[in-house]
């Protein structure tokens, strides 16, 4: 059987000398992630929970959206399915395309998934039902739950345009998510990874049992993890 070595660069090896092996507060892990060596491109920051949840019953799924203070640095493609009247609304708020029944159909005909958001009212979700398995595996298909099914659309195209976060967690029961860039100011990313820990929170299912967030840790693209005090 063939083992399989995991090759570091000469980079992260150096941050790793760096790593904070006790957990530490919002301010000391940004300081920690902004004192490793820079890279070529501006590192997203990415928060990390382990939840106290069991993925396998409905009632203890962790999903939602948040807009952060300060945005993630980063502006995201939106699609709107839409009755006629509101399409110039969605596409003036910042949708690359918008639209009712022809819009279903287009991704039908094309497996047309080059969008990152997907918004749609109450009344058009009997047809955007049929996109299940095009949109789902995505994670593209919209939801109640993280405000992407809305009569307000062009509120929630503006959001998600400039880059609201949606988040779910995965099968272990952790959640991923991205709250901003290495080049933001400590204070804009302290905001924002605060704002990010109090919406999951926030989340918490009523069948939870036991510790709920069990572990936060936050890292650079390419950089170490540093866990969070957890209060």
């Amino acid at each position: 059987m063939a083992v399989v070595v995991e090759r570091r660069s000469k980079r992260y090896k150096e941050a790793a000398t760096k790593k904070v092996t006790a957990p530490v507060s919002v301010d000391q892990a940004i300081d920690v992630l902004k004192s490793f060596k820079p890279t070529k491109f501006d590192q997203s920051v990415e928060l990390i929970f382990n939840l106290g949840i069991d993925p396998k019953h409905a009632d203890q799924i962790v999903r939602g959206s948040v807009s952060l203070p300060h945005g993630i640095g980063k502006s995201k493609r939106v699609v709107a399915f839409c009755p006629e009247h509101l399409k110039v609304a969605a596409l003036n708020a910042g949708a690359i395309k918008a639209g009712g029944q022809e819009l279903v159909a287009e991704i039908e005909k094309e497996n047309f998934t080059d969008f990152d958001v997907a918004i749609a009212t109450p009344d058009m979700m009997r047809f955007v039902g049929r996109l299940g398995k095009v949109l789902g595996p995505k994670g593209l298909m919209p939801s109640p739950k993280a405000g992407t099914v809305t009569a307000d659309v062009g509120t929630a195209v503006r959001e998600y345009a400039a880059g609201k976060v949606e988040f779910r967690n995965d099968t272990g029961g952790n959640v991923h998510t991205v709250v901003g860039k290495v080049s933001f100011e400590k204070g804009q990313l302290a905001e924002n990874i605060n704002a990010m820990i109090a919406q999951v929170r926030k989340l918490k299912p009523q069948t939870s049992k036991g510790a709920y967030v069990r572990k936060v840790v936050v890292k650079s693209t390419m950089s170490p993890a540093v866990e969070l005090v957890i209060s």
